[in-house]
């Protein structure tokens, strides 16, 4: 790997000869394989090493094709690089995860961080995780999707437009787009596209990405800012420049020794670096600050009566679909257009001023889609971790099937009959299909079906998971 000579004689200065010897030691070697467990749907398998500093985080021993897994289509865990599943540290002890909150996840594509935080905090709390490019924010909302908590909006805005919510959120994560040094030794092609201006440009775009979401974090609110490369000024230096501008308070972490990431301080702001000779896992940095103030002193002005843009589903629909989720009574039912969709009643306001504010493109758990006078049930609720499977006929289908599942093929259950079926791999729901007579249509969404051939010889069906 030929790095850039300033990159290296800045990753000496911070490293010192020795330690930096083992760093480009630990760059040569393949990275580890890590998962983060959905335990709302499945357990690990006996034996996988856990990551210390996550509670459903674990190594893999090596990397298996995934795509050929049906579990990882089914949210029962995710692909996720473990020094960013730090994040949960930051929560626990910044947070009272016990309390409702109202969280954001600013730059939430494609997914690792929503779906981690999604299991973290109560079902009361309300995350809205936002992606600004289009393309991004339909994947993130396919793997908000799968996770199936059903407290999430998944919403495509620039930084800035997040100032029309001021004081609105009690926690935010920024993992900050950057320069990617830390990505260096899974994505060669980083090392090529590395330079000292475009660290200086990322810095910039930092800045002003911390100064346009600051304003919709309440006084007392957490900012937990992390990015993926080593440098200070995209690191403790922006962290730093955000205490002095807002006199944010810096949080300290208490970090076990056996974690091996490197505390840091800057002018008074604590940071926390991941490096890979010293952590199993890639570069990282995390930084967590407190907003000056406290909720108590933010005036909202005078009330007034509010114009809903959430819309309630009619007697009828919410009659069709209520006993499809468990505990229908918690839930409010929306109807958006042709869809119906779930959300904890608790989180209706919230939801609603988000709705007013922001471009949102999927919101708590889609259920069906009206036809006419019938229903078509939606693959949101097929893999909600509160969809009721009694109140659908439930078919298991072996890997082969599986796969061409959700490959979208024809298959075949040598069965008859005219209703929807639900069909899961041991136990995990997969997605719909309608029987009509001896043949099924296979509904499972066409932008989600894996696109490589199958092998002629399967993979063991127990790749992660049993």
């Amino acid at each position: 790997m030929q790095l850039p000579v300033s990159f290296t004689e800045r990753m000496q200065r911070l490293l010192g000869p020795d330690e930096y010897t083992r760093f480009l030691e630990a760059l040569q070697q393949t990275p580890p394989v890590s998962i983060r467990l959905n335990k709302t749907k499945a357990e690990a398998t006996m034996g996988l090493q856990p990551v210390p500093w996550a509670e459903a985080g674990f190594y893999l021993p090596q990397r298996p094709l995934f795509t050929l897994d049906p579990a990882i289509h089914t949210g029962a865990y995710y692909v996720q690089e473990a020094s960013s599943m730090f994040v949960e540290q930051a929560l626990r002890q910044a947070i009272n995860l016990e309390e409702p909150l109202q969280v954001l996840d600013l730059c939430g594509a494609p997914g690792g961080k929503s779906t981690h935080l999604a299991s973290l905090i109560s079902q009361d709390s309300l995350l809205v995780s936002n992606e600004v490019i289009r393309s991004r924010a339909n994947i993130l909302a396919e793997n908000v999707a799968k996770w199936g908590s059903g407290n999430v909006l998944v919403t495509s805005n620039d930084p800035r437009d997040f100032g029309r919510l001021p004081s609105f959120f009690d926690v935010m994560v920024v993992d900050a787009p950057c320069s990617g040094e830390g990505m260096f030794r899974k994505d060669p092609q980083a090392v090529g596209e590395w330079s000292e201006e475009n660290v200086n440009l990322c810095a910039q775009r930092q800045q002003r990405i911390l100064m346009d979401v600051w304003e919709a974090l309440k006084p007392g609110g957490v900012l937990i800012y992390s990015t993926c490369t080593w440098n200070e000024q995209e690191n403790e230096q922006n962290i730093a420049w955000l205490s002095e501008q807002e006199g944010a308070e810096s949080i300290k972490l208490q970090l076990q020794p056996d974690w091996g990431m490197l505390a840091t301080q800057f002018k008074g702001v604590e940071g926390y670096r991941f490096y890979p000779h010293r952590v199993q896992g890639e570069g990282f940095f995390m930084a967590v600050v407190r907003k000056a103030g406290s909720e108590e002193a933010v005036s909202h002005g005078k009330s007034r009566k509010k114009k809903y843009k959430l819309t309630a589903a009619g007697k009828k629909e919410r009659a069709l679909v209520e006993n499809w989720l468990l505990e229908p009574e918690k839930y409010i039912f929306l109807q958006h257009g042709e869809v119906i969709s779930a959300l904890p009643a608790n989180l209706f306001e919230a939801a609603d001023e988000v709705y007013q504010n922001l471009y949102v493109i999927y919101a708590g758990t889609e259920l069906a889609e009206i036809k006419g006078k019938k229903l078509k049930p939606l693959q949101g609720l097929a893999l909600s971790q509160h969809l009721h499977k009694d109140a659908f006929q439930v078919a298991d289908l072996d890997l082969e099937r599986a796969l061409r599942y959700l490959r979208k093929e024809d298959i075949s259950l040598g069965t008859n009959g005219n209703n929807w079926l639900l069909l899961q791999y041991k136990g995990l729901p997969l997605g719909w299909a309608k029987q009509i007579g001896n043949r099924l249509n296979n509904y499972y969404p066409k932008e989600w079906r894996i696109r490589m051939e199958l092998p002629a010889e399967l993979p063991d069906e127990s790749l992660v998971i049993r």
